[in-house]
Order: structure tokens, then sequence, then C-alpha cells
């Protein structure tokens, strides 16, 4: 039987533990990762240093992980429909500046979605590497729909010629139109790449529209609805192979992490059971359920609903921020976090939002009634 030698560390795991399986989860970019994927992140693989790629490693010894990562690819390829899979990126930030970086010079300009209407730090945020090294321009989305508006899209881009178009986001509830995104791109002779973090396993048991026919690069996490390891990975098409694989490594790594491979791996295979596709529609249901007990109880969800596993809340009407949201259902052990919303009048350390996500509590097995009890704890909490 193991027995630690660290008590004090070891006990607070025991107690992180048990506040996950108590608390109700409602973090969008959280999951429950089943036990052989912890079992693998756990494993001997975590001992092997592995700088390179299978058959073409800087180490010896690498005979064994050569069949794991190869593997690894093998299964996002077929799982995804893609020519090529990179699956070293240590995490969604890095996949997207290896992107970047296998194609953009610093300065070069580049159009993808602003932080506020739902996309990512990585998407060009002043403060986060990308808006510091290249020229971001931001779209964001129709202040009445509070959807993608394709027509600012594609005016911006035959504006500003932007050598890359992202697409993709991490607080946006309705369906992506791939297939415009790449019409626009080709109309200004743009590469596309589309950031699939959040919505990776929807694509992957057929839910959602996938970007792979239409995205010059796609990149994503692990550990979302993918229900996967904490990491991430990388689709392209054959011509892109090589630069982006040397831009993962040694442009910006070293080493991978093949214990998280070996995860990925088996997380890839995963997500091609019907278990996977049917636990992908409860997470949809749960979200939908969710919002429209919602509605009943008169908040207002941001564009009116929901066609994924999130969706936000406005709750400038309930005389709260999403901040004091926050912390109150966190004291009531309900996890979920603040959020701006479209054109939010607080800052975003305030904000006048919430996002609720439903990959956890699914990953659970809550269904519709026991979702709707939650709703109505919350909102119990947030009318005090």
């Amino acid at each position: 039987m193991f027995q630690p030698s660290d008590n004090q560390i070891w006990n607070i795991i025991k107690k992180e533990e048990q506040r996950q399986s108590d608390a109700i989860n409602l973090i969008a970019s959280e999951n429950i990762a089943p036990r052989e994927i912890r079992e693998a992140m756990a494993s001997v693989l975590a001992n092997k240093y592995a700088e390179g790629y299978p058959g073409k490693r800087y180490y010896s010894g690498c005979q064994f992980v050569d069949e794991i990562e190869t593997i690894a690819i093998e299964r996002a390829k077929n799982l995804f429909g893609a020519e090529h899979a990179n699956v070293q990126s240590h995490a969604g930030s890095q996949a997207n500046m290896a992107v970047y970086f296998s194609i953009l010079k610093p300065g070069e300009t580049v159009l993808g979605m602003q932080l506020s209407s739902g996309g990512h730090l990585t998407h060009g945020h002043p403060i986060n590497f990308s808006g510091m090294l290249y020229n971001f321009v931001s779209y964001g989305v129709n202040q009445e729909t509070e959807t993608i508006d394709y027509d600012e899209v594609e005016k911006l881009a035959l504006e500003h010629k932007p050598k890359l178009i992202i697409c993709g986001a991490s607080a946006y509830s309705r369906i992506i139109d791939f297939e415009r995104f790449s019409k626009i791109a080709q109309k200004v002779g743009a590469y596309l790449m589309a950031d699939i973090a959040h919505i990776a396993g929807l694509i992957a048991a057929g839910l959602h529209p996938s970007p792979v026919p239409h995205a010059d690069f796609v990149t994503s996490t692990t550990h979302k609805t993918m229900r996967g390891p904490r990491g991430a990975f990388i689709l392209c098409k054959q011509e892109h192979a090589k630069t982006i694989d040397r831009a993962v490594m040694p442009g910006i790594q070293g080493g991978p992490f093949m214990h998280a491979i070996a995860a990925k791996s088996i997380m890839f295979q995963l997500a091609m059971t019907p278990e996977f596709k049917k636990y992908q529609q409860q997470v949809i249901i749960n979200a939908q359920t969710m919002a429209e007990e919602f509605k009943k109880l008169n908040y207002r969800i941001v564009s009116g609903g929901t066609d994924n596993h999130l969706f936000l809340i406005d709750l400038r009407s309930k005389n709260i921020t999403g901040k004091d949201a926050e912390i109150a259902l966190a004291n009531q052990s309900i996890y979920l976090n603040r959020n701006t919303i479209p054109f939010d009048p607080q800052s975003p350390f305030i904000t006048s939002g919430i996002r609720i996500g439903t990959p956890f509590i699914t990953s659970q097995g809550k269904t519709e009634s026991d979702v709707i009890g939650i709703v109505h704890k919350i909102n119990q909490i947030l009318s005090r």
C-alpha cells in the first residue's frame, strides 16, 4: 500500500479531492479526467526525457515512448480527420504560440476575437505575448444579437489584410461558422487558425461543425470538453507539418511530457466511443436546460441561449456584479467564474456577468432534474 512521506502535501491533495467531490463545479474549463488517464499521468513515463519526435530523438531509450506518441498522433488524426497532428504542446497557449511562430514575423497583422466578446488572451490581448509581438486587429459581436458579426469580420479583413485570422473562443455560446471564416480568409489571402480549446469534445462527437476541413491550423486543449489530461494538441494541413513541428520543438519547448502524451492517447481513444458522444449530448442538454431555467427566473442570458457547453448570464438586472456573485456562490461550494459580457460597463476584474459550464457536473452523472435544482439553488443565493 502506498505510504506518502510528505503528509503535509498529501493531506492537502486529499482535501482537494474531497472539495471536488462535494462541490458543484460549473467552471467551463474544468472536467473530471477518467481514472485511466490520471493513472497514465502518474506513471513511470514521467521519468522519461524524449526531446525530439518519434524516430528522431536526442536521447536513447525512447523505443516505447516512440510507440506511445505515434499512437497518439494517429488517433488524433483519425478522430478529427486531420492530415497532421502534433501532440506535444504543454498547454493551449503554447499551441497557439507555436502556430504564430510557424508563419508570422513580429509586427505582422492578425485578426482575432476580442477578449471582452468571448475571445482568449492569446488572441491578441495587449498584456499577452500575442498582443506584444504582433499587430492584432480585433473583431467582436453584434451589439443586438451578441453573436459574431461575420460581415464585420470580412470588412475588417478587407481593410487590414491580416496574414492570419483566428476563430474560436473561450466564452461564446453559439455555433461558430468555420466555413464562413475560411471564405473570408481566402478572400484576403490569410491563413486561418481555429482555436477549439472549449468545444473540441463537441466537435469530436459530431455535435458541432468541425473546422478541420476549412482551417490551415486547429489548436485545442485536452482538459475541457475532451475530458483528458492538462495539455494541448495541434492539427494542420500536411503542408504545414514540418513548420509546426519545428515551432513546437525546438521553437518554444524542449522535451515533451510523455506521461501526458500517453494520457492524451487514451483520451483520443475514449473520444471515439458511443459513450463519449452520449456524454457530450448530455453536456449540451444540461447547459440548455440551465439557460432556459434561468430565463424563467428573469435572468438575461447573453445571446439568448446556448448551442454548446457554456453560457453567460448578465447580472445587471439582479443588482449584483460578477465578482460578488462568484464569491457568494463559492462560499456555498458552488464554483464558477466571473466573466465580462459583451459591451460590459464593468472592469474585467469586477464584470457584469458570470460564465456557467456543464462538463464537470455532467461527468458526475447529473441530468436535467439535477441541473434545474442547481439553478434554483444559485438563484436563492444570489437573491439574498
